[in-house]
C-alpha cells in the first residue's frame, strides 16, 4: 500500500456518480482517485484531499445559472494536503479552510472562503460571502470581482489585494522571486505568471465540468482577466523572497560541485 503513490497515474481509477452525494465525498483521497458527480455534494467534500482528484458538476438537464446556485456544501476542502478539485457551482461557508497545498476551482463561496489557508491555489469564478482570507497566510486565491465589491468582503489583515497582470506585464514588473507555483514552491513547483495560472485552471474547469462560467470567461479573456483580484498573503509574500534566494543559492552550490 506505501507503493500505491507512485504506482498509481492521474485518474488510473475513476468513479462516476450521479444525485446528492452524503458528507466527506472524496475524504483523503489519494493520487489516482478521481471522482466525478453529476449532481450536488454535502458538507466536507475532500476534506484531506491528499492527492485525489474531486469533480462535481451540474446534470447536463440542469438549465440555471451555476453561479447562482449552491452545489457543494459547508467545510468543503477542509485541511486539504494535495490533489484538486472542480465545483460546477457555488460552495457554502468556510471554503478550503486549512488549505495547505490542493487546487481547486468555484464559481462563488459563502462567508470565510480560505480561512486559515496556508497554502495551495483556488480561483474563485463568481462572488465570494464575507470575510474571505480570515487568517490565511500562505497559497494565493485569485478571485473574480465581477460587482467591484470583493475588497468589502475580503479580511485584508494579514493579505493584501493585487491586480493580476497580462504574463507580459508581469514578467517586466515583478521579478520571478515573488511568482507564485500552483503545485506548493516548497514541494518544487514551477513558478508561472498569475495569467498562465488562471486561465489554465479556468481551462480545466471547463474541460472536467463543462461549465458556462468558465466558457464565457475565456471567450472573453482579455476583459475576463481585469476582473480577477489575486489575494496575497503578507506572510506567503516574504516566505517566496525567502524560499527563492534558498534555491538559487542551492543551485550555485550544485554548479560549483559539478565544475
Amino acid at each position: 500500500q506505501f507503493g500505491m503513490r507512485n504506482a498509481l497515474q492521474p485518474d488510473r481509477l475513476t468513479v462516476k456518480l450521479r444525485g446528492s452525494a452524503g458528507q466527506s465525498l472524496g475524504a483523503f483521497a489519494a493520487p489516482g482517485l478521481k471522482l466525478e458527480v453529476s449532481g450536488d455534494a454535502n458538507d466536507y467534500v475532500g476534506k484531506g484531499l491528499s492527492g485525489g482528484r474531486v469533480v462535481v458538476r451540474a446534470p447536463h438537464e440542469f438549465r440555471g445559472d451555476t453561479s447562482q446556485n449552491i452545489i457543494v456544501g459547508n467545510t468543503v476542502l477542509y485541511g486539504a494536503i494535495e490533489g484538486e478539485a472542480f465545483f460546477n457551482g457555488v460552495a457554502g461557508e468556510r471554503f478550503a479552510v486549512r488549505n495547505s497545498g490542493s487546487i481547486a476551482v468555484v464559481e462563488g463561496t459563502g462567508d470565510h472562503g480560505c480561512e486559515y489557508m496556508t497554502g495551495g491555489t483556488i480561483v474563485v469564478l463568481g462572488k465570494t460571502g464575507r470575510n474571505f482570507a480570515a487568517g490565511m497566510s500562505g497559497g494565493i486565491a485569485y478571485v473574480y470581482d465581477e460587482d467591484g465589491l470583493f475588497e468589502k468582503r475580503c479580511n485584508t489583515s494579514m493579505a493584501s489585494l493585487e491586480k493580476v497582470l497580462s504574463s507580459s506585464e508581469q514578467i517586466t514588473a515583478m521579478p520571478k522571486s515573488a511568482w507564485h507555483a500552483p503545485v506548493n514552491v516548497k514541494e518544487g513547483g514551477e513558478r508561472q505568471t498569475d495569467e498562465q495560472i488562471v486561465k489554465t485552471l479556468i481551462e480545466r474547469h471547463f474541460r472536467y465540468t463543462g461549465s458556462e462560467r468558465a466558457k464565457a470567461l475565456l471567450a472573453d479573456w482579455e476583459r475576463s482577466r481585469t476582473r480577477f483580484v489575486k489575494v496575497l498573503p503578507t506572510e506567503y509574500k516574504r516566505a517566496l523572497g525567502e524560499l527563492w534566494e534558498r534555491a538559487q543559492g542551492q543551485l550555485g552550490k550544485e554548479k560549483s560541485v559539478t565544475v
